[in-house]
């Protein structure tokens, strides 16, 4: 393919726009608050965790607690109902008052047992909802931050893209004004190069490789009718020989 000094300028425009865009495709994916989502994200995943945990126990304490409460309450129901047949009048027979007196003396008895269960379950319920609550805080801190570096990154996206736009339309001016056969080869290099197709040949080194051509590669290169598209045979891309 015969290429002009007009036709490589036109492609090292259109790689620099290339360039400038994929720079910008790599910055929109490593914004810094995009890392710092992450980071968060990661930091509410571990407290929500560790919060399901000392929830789980404080849950358990809850449900025995509950459990010794319910008895309290039924236990003192049934002192309740055996007192107003003892001292209601309707039972006169000494055995069965007897019999009801000893029943309330236990029943005393245990509800005093459950009172101290409840309250040493309370006792041992409270660090845990407090922990508990550390851990809502907390998490409703990572909660807000959240939803300010969501704000941040639409914001930075918007203005990556707003760049993007920009520079894709001075790209596609720039590939209207290459001849379509140079145009897709170009295309089909940056493919298989990482998105540098073109580089300059300066000092015997190739820009794009940063690698020394050979100095029979060289002396071919400058010895070749002008016109002719030139290689680097170490990487592939096409070489504008600075000066050209």
């Amino acid at each position: 393919m015969t290429v002009n000094s007009a036709d490589l300028d036109a492609l090292l425009g259109l790689q620099d726009h290339d360039t400038r865009i994929d720079q910008e495709l790599h910055r929109k994916a490593h914004l810094p608050e995009r890392a710092q989502l992450a980071e968060v994200s990661a930091a509410t995943a571990r407290e929500e965790s560790a919060r399901s945990s000392v929830a789980s126990g404080r849950d358990v304490v809850a449900g025995r607690q509950g459990e010794a409460e319910r008895e309290l309450k039924a236990t003192e129901d049934r002192i309740v109902q055996v007192n107003k047949r003892l001292y209601g009048g309707t039972v006169s027979a000494s055995r069965d008052l007897q019999a009801m007196a000893n029943d309330v003396e236990g029943l005393r008895r245990r509800a005093s047992e459950l009172e101290d269960r409840v309250l040493g379950l309370m006792e041992q319920r409270e660090p845990l909802d407090e922990q508990v609550g550390e851990y809502d805080a907390r998490l409703a801190l990572l909660s807000q931050r959240r939803s300010e570096l969501v704000e941040q990154l639409q914001a930075a996206e918007a203005d990556v893209d707003g760049s993007l736009s920009l520079l894709q339309a001075e790209r596609q001016e720039a590939a209207g004004g290459i001849d379509p056969p140079l145009l897709s080869r170009y295309e089909r290099l940056r493919e298989r190069l990482a998105g540098v197709a073109v580089a300059r040949l300066t000092g015997g080194r190739c820009d794009g490789c940063h690698l020394s051509l050979p100095a029979m590669e060289l002396d071919r290169i400058r010895h070749d009718a002008a016109g002719s598209l030139e290689y680097c045979e170490q990487c592939g891309r096409i070489l504008v020989i600075s000066g050209a």
